[in-house]
């Protein structure tokens, strides 16, 4: 929903939040290479949808790195990763061409998706607050229901985050 504040006549977005349980919004982007994905193309697969700040920052190419590197081993295991953030598919491009990731990234510039997923936050740094993505993991079943949301994301160990939620 987004309201208009009367005063300042800023506006204001208020997003439900989404919760375990819930049904995945619907995603349509378009990846790296131009191409669209969409969310229902994985039904029958566990999606890992991870939501991060900025191409080519250190956190978020710890994590990239984290899911690259563990990236078969999820695949075996019935996992896509799908990696989002408000950058350019060029952007994408590079980023993944200088870290060698494996899996589609999708450009959010109009930040549609972050917002339906809740992860567009106001941010505080040095005193300074600004609107940006708050880094979060969602794992989506194979019906395409939240199955869990990792809020405390480990950059080094992301894909291991994932595991331990599936370990028996």
């Amino acid at each position: 929903m987004i309201l208009l504040n009367p005063v300042n006549k800023i506006k204001i977005t208020i997003m439900a939040e989404l919760n375990v349980g819930d049904k995945a919004p619907a995603l349509r982007a378009k990846n790296q290479n131009g191409e669209t994905v969409e969310l229902s193309s994985f039904l029958g697969k566990k999606v890992i949808l991870y939501f991060y700040p900025k191409d080519n920052t250190p956190g978020c190419t710890t994590e990239a790195c984290n899911f690259r590197d563990n990236y078969q081993s999820l695949l075996k295991d019935g996992f896509e990763v799908i990696g989002v953030s408000i950058d350019s598919e060029q952007s994408h491009q590079k980023f993944i061409s200088k870290f060698d990731l494996p899996f589609h990234l999708l450009a959010d510039v109009d930040q549609k998706i972050v917002e339906d997923y809740g992860v567009w936050v106001e941010k505080n740094m040095y005193g300074k607050k600004y609107m940006g993505t708050a880094r979060t993991t969602f794992i989506i079943d194979e019906n395409g229901v939240i199955a869990h949301i990792i809020k405390k994301v480990d950059n080094k160990n992301a894909s291991q985050q994932v595991r331990d939620l599936y370990k028996g």
